[in-house]
């Protein structure tokens, strides 16, 4: 029997430095209502999704770095969002920066986290794979320094019961990687949401920037197929501080094709209905894991962080 869930890919425009979270908000409600009228269950807001997306500037630390970080979710500034979720009873995943005090230690992560149509949190996730830089590098009109203002995060990548399925979450620069979605899919994901904040400009070399939309979909898209999930991709677009970023925010199915997909750069709900069985198709035939992989061919995955080495050299 098919498991439906109407879901909604939530794509914000550009949030100025100036902007405050209340203002925000009111237009993360404004998309939230409008996939409760179009009968969303579940709404994919994009990575830092209450500012602006303030790596790309050099922050000194201390009280004006701090600002940018929620020290607790929900807050008072974001409470309305939660209170609107539950009144609609519409789920909903967004990403934040966290300020968080563990064992006596404050951590920075780049955060995102599964709320229930109830407003409560099912999960959270902290991003495993920060993109750019710890000192600013020149010649750069917009620094990328996630890996200054962010440590990797220290909780796996977990999957969670919700909405009918088995629902996995990531942030940005981790779907570029094959094995985020690998650990996810061996744990049984047949949905996986992701926020995205990407530049245009992320390596410098023209030739590799101007590709930037098409890498977006062809990391998602083989994400989806080789682990016969769902995708949701939703980006925070368009022209922010000076920085252009990406947006085409997209659901994609488990054969890899895309279903629906944003064509603005500003905000933005595009929704598909999602038959999470489709996963099962792909899971039984190409991907079946248990029938099909060799895992103890596998080690150098997890054994090196880097290229080394080759193993062996066949003889001519």
């Amino acid at each position: 029997m098919a498991r439906h869930i109407t879901i909604g890919a939530a794509q914000l425009g550009p949030i100025s430095k100036a902007e405050g979270r209340e203002a925000v908000v009111k237009r993360l409600i404004a998309l939230l209502r409008q996939a409760s009228a179009r009968g969303c269950e579940l709404v994919v807001f994009p990575e830092l999704a209450l500012t602006t997306f303030f790596p790309r500037w050099l922050i000194q630390s201390g009280r004006q770095l701090d600002a940018w970080y929620e020290t607790e979710m929900p807050n008072p500034q974001t409470q309305p969002l939660f209170d609107e979720a539950r009144a609609l009873g519409i789920g909903f995943y967004i990403g934040y920066a966290e300020l968080a005090v563990e064992d006596g230690k404050t951590h920075h992560y780049n955060t995102s986290i599964l709320v229930g149509a109830d407003g409560k949190i099912i999960g959270k996730y902290r991003k495993i794979h920060l993109p750019g830089h710890v000192e600013p590098q020149p010649g750069r009109d917009s620094q990328h320094l996630e890996k200054r203002y962010f440590e990797p995060g220290n909780l796996g990548f977990p999957v969670w019961d919700a909405f009918g399925g088995v629902v996995g979450m990531c942030l940005c620069n981790d779907r570029r990687w094959p094995e985020t979605y690998r650990v996810m899919a061996l744990q049984g994901a047949e949905l996986i949401v992701l926020g995205y904040n990407t530049p245009n400009d992320h390596t410098g070399d023209g030739a590799v920037d101007g590709l930037s939309n098409f890498h977006n979909h062809l990391a998602m898209q083989a994400g989806a197929y080789q682990n016969s999930t769902w995708v949701v991709g939703t980006a925070k677009c368009g022209r922010e501080e000076g920085s252009l970023m990406i947006g085409q925010s997209a659901i994609i199915a488990p054969s890899g094709e895309i279903v629906a997909m944003a064509t603005t750069l500003e905000d933005e709900l595009v929704t598909a209905r999602c038959d999470l069985d489709m996963s099962k198709v792909y899971r039984e035939t190409f991907f079946d894991f248990a029938r099909h992989r060799e895992p103890q061919h596998y080690g150098l995955i997890v054994e090196r962080k880097g290229v080394g080495p080759a193993l062996n050299k066949q003889a001519a």
